[in-house]
């Protein structure tokens, strides 16, 4: 009768099993070297959306979308025809307002005037005066001008249109630093430090550049059991802009 059982001579076991050892050292190399996918999206560091301060039309928009500007440059102009004119009122109002106030306590020295008008004249000039900022800080909200050098996203109002306060006008950012944006499993965060250097691989440009992490969230999704991190990407490479994705290059902790 022939024996089910294999062969345990020379031979046997090992022939018996030998096919898998192969297949066992591959699936074994396989899972150390394959490294995670982490998806990566570059962010702008300095990023906005400009406002207008106070209802009115707008008179002018000075870039349009993609242009580039410097910090201070005027973007927006409103046309301010009313204000201009109500800061003019206010100047003449103070000026009667101190020429009274003068000649009443020119009185009072000569024992022409009372004190009580004295005082009025001095409180109208005060009233005057506060009168006169608020209407020149009103005029100072004619015009945006940029909080940085950057670049425009999206303009979102266009000349002569007419606009109510807050309404946005035009996206910026600052495309001269770039962080990368990417998430990772809660588990990893005892082993990613501010400091450390990963690598970022840019689908849009094919290359692969440094970024060291800057910040590690403050919170783990506990749904997904997930962190985010930040990382700077540091160096002159024009070629990148805020919103390209790629992958992060990292081994597993």
């Amino acid at each position: 009768m022939m024996s089910s059982r294999p062969d345990s001579g020379k031979g046997g076991l090992a022939a018996h099993w030998g096919w898998a050892v192969p297949v066992l050292c591959l699936l074994s190399f396989g899972a150390v070297a394959q490294e995670p996918v982490i998806p990566v999206q570059l962010v702008a560091v300095q990023y906005t959306t400009l406002s207008a301060e106070l209802p009115g039309k707008i008179d002018r928009i000075s870039v349009k979308e993609g242009d580039r500007f410097k910090e201070g440059q005027q973007l927006v102009a409103f046309d301010c025809v009313i204000q201009r004119a109500q800061l003019d009122e206010a100047q003449a109002v103070l000026g009667a307002a101190e020429k009274s106030k003068s000649v009443h306590k020119r009185l009072l020295e000569l024992n022409s005037a009372g004190t009580l008008e004295t005082e009025k004249s001095a409180s109208d000039a005060a009233v005057a005066q506060a009168k006169l900022n608020s209407a020149r800080a009103v005029t100072t909200k004619c015009g945006i001008t940029a909080p940085f050098s950057g670049r425009v996203v999206e303009q979102k109002a266009r000349a002569h249109q007419y606009i109510q306060a807050g309404q946005p006008i035009l996206d910026i950012l600052d495309d001269s630093a770039l962080e990368a944006e990417f998430i990772v499993p809660s588990g990893w965060v005892r082993n990613l430090k501010p400091g450390l250097v990963v690598q970022v691989a840019v689908d849009e440009v094919k290359k692969v550049y440094p970024a060291k992490i800057a910040r590690v969230g403050a919170k783990v999704d506990a749904v997904s059991h997930s962190v985010k991190v930040v990382a700077e990407v540091r160096g002159d490479y024009p070629e990148l802009i805020a919103g390209m994705t790629g992958r992060v290059q990292m081994p597993a902790p």
